[in-house]
């Protein structure tokens, strides 16, 4: 099977799977004690003024209707419109996905950068004191939540030291007038980096154990070869061995964590961005909840379930262009 049928074929995979979460997550929503109607007008509203919200927004019918009519309207791109913001939620959902896009992918930069040579580093000093720190380090990486670490950031780095700011997030791309103190692009530059050092060291910790315990195992498992001992046999540098006969084998876990762990992370940014008191789709959804705002429910998890989707079907295409052995399958 070639690689574009391939990727039609789990795209096409992807569709019962979406149906699934758009009607699951439908049903649950609808499901949550409370009227949004008296969330938004307040405990003692008017019969006419609730009767005219809930016909604005089609809560006076039945629910079997309101889920075939919200199915189609995702089906050609609307997700519905927002009753806390009397906004459509695509707009919404755009307004907030660049910033945990933006955080999201930042935090991913910096666990790679870190995890893959710490794990290449550990895996070459097997049971050496290197080897001992870092997978010390990444056992606490791994069991301390993200929500506790950017807490201790903030409390020693942002409120003793004040070497960092505890909140916000603008994006590098944002006009000089829409950020305090910055006259030119570069000074948004520079301070939307100083803004997101704390919240993405917090996000990326998690992955960064993940994988660098992953790095380690699989460079461990891959220098125990019989082509690597080969190639010690030949006068091979171990330098070579580990960069061009090791190294490439042991990443097809990698990628697994990597591709998944990245739509995940999506769902990690919400702790974060509370933390920080980001204004991303984390902040987007717990308003949202608070507020009973269904369709804006429905729609920010929609998204997040769509990444996660996505990121699957891009870690599965990815395989084979790491490791030539693995092949799609017979037609």
């Amino acid at each position: 099977m070639s690689l574009l049928r391939y990727t039609l074929w789990r795209c096409a995979q992807a569709v019962p799977v979406l149906i699934g979460i758009i009607t699951i997550t439908f049903f649950l929503a609808n499901q949550i004690p409370g009227d949004p109607v008296s969330i938004m007008l307040g405990p003692s509203p008017a019969q006419e003024r609730v009767e005219l919200i809930q016909a604005k927004y089609g809560l006076d019918r039945p629910l079997h209707e309101r889920y075939l009519t919200y199915l189609q309207g995702v089906m050609v791109g609307d997700l519905g419109h927002s009753l806390y913001y009397d906004r459509p939620v695509i707009e919404m959902i755009m307004l907030r996905l660049p910033v945990t896009l933006y955080l999201t992918v930042s935090a991913f930069a910096f666990a790679i950068a870190t995890a893959i040579p710490l794990g290449v580093i550990s895996a070459k000093r097997r049971n050496k004191p290197t080897d001992h720190v870092a997978r010390i380090v990444s056992l606490i990486g791994v069991s301390t939540p993200s929500f506790w670490i950017g807490l201790m950031l903030i409390i020693v780095f942002a409120f003793h030291l004040g070497w960092f700011p505890a909140r916000g997030l603008p994006l590098p791309w944002d006009a000089p007038g829409d950020v305090r103190g910055a006259e030119t692009q570069l000074q948004v530059i520079r301070t939307s980096l100083y803004h997101l050092i704390m919240p993405m060291i917090a996000l990326g910790t998690l992955q960064m154990a993940q994988i660098t315990r992953i790095e380690r195992s699989s460079m461990v498992e891959s220098l125990q070869g019989e082509y690597v001992k080969l190639a010690r046999a030949y006068g091979v540098s171990e330098t070579t061995i580990v960069r061009k006969h090791a190294f490439q084998v042991a990443q097809l876990p990698v990628i697994t964590i990597v591709g998944l762990g990245l739509s995940t992370a999506l769902g990690g940014s919400v702790l974060i961005e509370t933390v920080f008191e980001i204004q991303g789709m984390g902040r987007l959804i717990i308003t949202a909840i608070n507020n009973l705002d269904y369709e804006l429910i429905m729609g920010t998890t929609f998204m997040f379930g769509f990444a996660f989707v996505i990121g699957v079907i891009i870690t599965d295409i990815a395989y084979a262009y790491i490791d030539p052995r693995v092949t799609y399958g017979d037609e």
